[in-house]
């Protein structure tokens, strides 16, 4: 697939990494010479130097004859215009833009055809927030990623001695699920290196474990590895802006929320948007501060400012003074790898965020969504069988009879509204959504090529 990316900085450059990988056609625009060499050393792509939304730049970077672009410069205003170019002046069939400001991303008519012509909008304020969201709602969980509109989960989560299974062999799982319970574990991280769940696995403690299960029964799943923790009731979020916002008004219904911003003006702007939370102002890093406003009774501290060296220390500094999660916002990857697991429980990059997003709607073909797991390491698709059993691979066969990509697993299959955990002796039909779990991204071709039909190679 011939693709287009407008703007070189991390998600760009980090997406270009990714999709050359899978053997696309890649070009790369962008105004800043230095970026666009280092990307050049790096990988086998083309690169223009321009400005994005300039038809003379599109025209020389190819335009007229790409599959798909995608606009995620650092202005918004350039992201759209170059979207609405692409569809005038060269009929590009797919184009997807990153939107940060929520204003825009409210008005959903300002993106159709004629408009600003975007076919998909990533909002990257929006993904984190609803990412920061779902691990509140489970507590414990370092992860949680939906499937299927949501009727299956994958949720990742840590082992801790206690745990009822922790020490004990995979297949006993199925024994200790209270009945009508079931779940299926996709993979575990021990030392940083990936283990391929088999029946005889014991669970040991410190391993990352992921699973899936329905929704509704995820809280009694991730009993079986870890204490279970009563549900979060008050979180205090520290900054104010666009994230910070957003999270505490999709949260203010259902917990005592209490947000911590500098900016005078700003708070006096939050307290006017927000319900039921309350809006200090004040340094998140202030100890008596938090002292003040009981952080040692909070359950979930999230540092949400726009600074990673503010928001690692007010993290820290709220869990040692007795708040029992800490949830930190970091731009770099870098330091989210440093820094997550330690005192800080979970760190959440947004540029990973954003660029699972974007490879979700890029992938093509059966691959209905794709995540990014455990900062890249790993993948979790959810793929959708198509054919019979004459032009699929998978199609009519039971899942122990499937020759899947080394690293990879089935986890489930949805079917309709129901979800059936991936037991060796379930049949695979047509239109049912296979969610897997890869270890190796390399071999995400052969997983795509796994559910195409035969009519895909003529």
């Amino acid at each position: 697939m011939k693709i287009l990316i407008l703007g070189a900085g991390q998600v760009g450059s980090s997406l270009a990494t990714a999709l050359v990988a899978e053997n696309n056609d890649i070009t790369v625009v962008d105004q800043n010479p230095e970026r666009l060499a280092e990307l050049r050393e790096r990988h086998d792509l083309r690169t223009v130097t321009g400005h994005a939304s300039l038809p003379s730049v599109l025209a020389q970077a190819g335009a007229e004859d790409s599959d798909l672009l995608v606009a995620v410069t650092s202005q918004d205003e350039v992201n759209m215009l170059a979207c609405l170019v692409a569809d005038t002046l060269f009929r590009v069939p797919t184009r997807i833009a990153r939107i940060r400001r929520v204003e825009y991303v409210q008005y959903p008519e300002l993106m159709r055809r004629g408009a600003a012509a975007v076919d998909v909008v990533i909002s990257p304020e929006q993904l984190v927030c609803e990412h920061v969201r779902r691990v509140i709602e489970y507590p414990g969980a370092l992860q949680v990623v939906d499937f299927a509109e949501g009727r299956a989960q994958l949720v990742a989560v840590r082992a801790f001695a206690g745990g009822a299974l922790v020490g004990h062999e995979l297949k006993d799982l199925r024994q200790h699920m209270p009945p009508g319970v079931d779940a299926r574990v996709a993979a575990i991280f021990r030392g940083g290196k990936a283990i391929i769940p088999q029946g005889n696995t014991v669970i040991m403690e410190d391993d990352e474990v992921f699973f899936l299960a329905a929704r509704r029964d995820i809280m009694t799943v991730m009993a079986e590895w870890r204490r279970v923790e009563k549900p979060a009731r008050r979180v205090m979020l520290a900054g104010g802006g666009n994230i910070g916002r957003a999270l505490a008004r999709s949260l203010e219904a259902h917990y005592n929320v209490k947000v911590i911003e500098r900016s005078r003006e700003r708070a006096r702007q939050l307290a006017e948007d927000l319900v039921n939370s309350i809006v200090l102002v004040g340094d998140c890093a202030d100890e008596n501060l938090l002292r003040e406003e009981n952080i040692d009774q909070t359950d979930v501290y999230c540092a949400l400012t726009n600074d990673d060296e503010a928001n690692i220390l007010s993290a820290m500094l709220a869990k040692r003074m007795g708040c029992k999660r800490v949830i930190s916002l970091i731009n770099r990857p870098a330091y989210a790898e440093l820094v997550e697991g330690t005192s800080i429980d979970i760190a959440v990059s947004p540029q990973l965020v954003t660029l699972s997003a974007l490879l979700g709607h890029v992938r093509q073909g059966a691959m209905v969504r794709v995540h990014t797991l455990r900062r890249g390491a790993a993948e979790a698709i959810e793929a959708r069988a198509v054919g019979d059993a004459r032009t699929s691979r998978v199609v009519g066969r039971a899942i122990e009879e499937i020759e899947l990509p080394p690293g990879s697993t089935i986890g489930g299959i949805v079917r309709g509204e129901r979800l059936l955990i991936a037991h060796h002796d379930v049949v695979i039909e047509p239109e049912d959504h296979v969610i897997l779990f890869l270890t190796d991204k390399r071999e995400l071709p052969a997983v795509e090529a796994l559910f195409r039909t035969a009519a895909t190679y003529l």
